[in-house]
């Protein structure tokens, strides 16, 4: 049996509950994109991965690598899919507590480094960030943007850089809003509804089919 791991920021994370927490079946994985993409393959490829959510609000790519040793190398997962980078811009334009771009590309090529370095066999997918005009963003929209594209560039170099998997999000996300608004995807420009963690779900499983 593969083990598969969620590792992210609040998108990944939505809400869900930890076992030592009381968490018990699909409150384990959180109502996003992650129980959506285990339940299908729960289904439909019965007896052959294990799935652990991983995801924590909040986190930038720093606190991301913080938790590397207890939170991705002792859980020995099999495939891991990561999704973070928003709240590296995020953080930086509420509170100026964000991480600026290079670091961002050098923690995370360090991150994966040292990953690859204790699982030599491990199997990772890069979702790329992405942002929506909401009312969490629109003050700010421009910039968050541009900003938020320079991380999307980063994490695709570390993932050229690997040789991973990388999803691209920002590209599904504009074509989804501009067909019917961004409201309809993002509650705030950031965190998806439901057809939006649908749609993260559906871009995951096709990067997962290609490794």
């Amino acid at each position: 049996m593969l083990r598969f791991l969620f590792q992210g920021d609040s998108i990944t994370d939505a809400t869900r509950v930890d076992e030592d927490d009381g968490g018990r079946g699909s409150s384990l994985f959180g109502y996003g994109y992650p129980l959506l993409f285990a339940s299908d393959y729960l289904k439909n490829k019965a007896g052959e991965y294990e799935f652990i959510n991983r995801g924590v609000s909040g986190d930038r790519i720093v606190d991301l690598y913080a938790r590397i040793k207890d939170d991705i190398i002792n859980l020995k997962p099999d495939v891991m899919s990561i999704l973070i980078g928003v709240n590296d811009v995020w953080h930086e334009l509420n509170n100026e507590n964000g991480v600026a771009a290079p670091k961002y590309e050098k923690i995370y090529d360090m991150l994966i480094a040292e990953i690859k370095e204790e699982l030599p066999d491990i199997r990772i997918v890069i979702l790329e960030p992405f942002v929506l005009k909401g009312e969490g963003t629109s003050m700010y929209y421009d910039e968050f943007r541009s900003e938020l594209k320079l991380r999307g560039e980063a994490a695709r170099r570390v993932a050229d850089k690997h040789g991973l998997v990388f999803v691209s999000l920002q590209d599904k996300f504009d074509k989804a809003a501009a067909e019917v608004s961004p409201e309809y995807w993002t509650t705030d420009g950031v965190h998806p509804t439901a057809a939006g963690h649908q749609l993260i779900k559906e871009a995951l499983a096709e990067g997962v089919e290609s490794l």
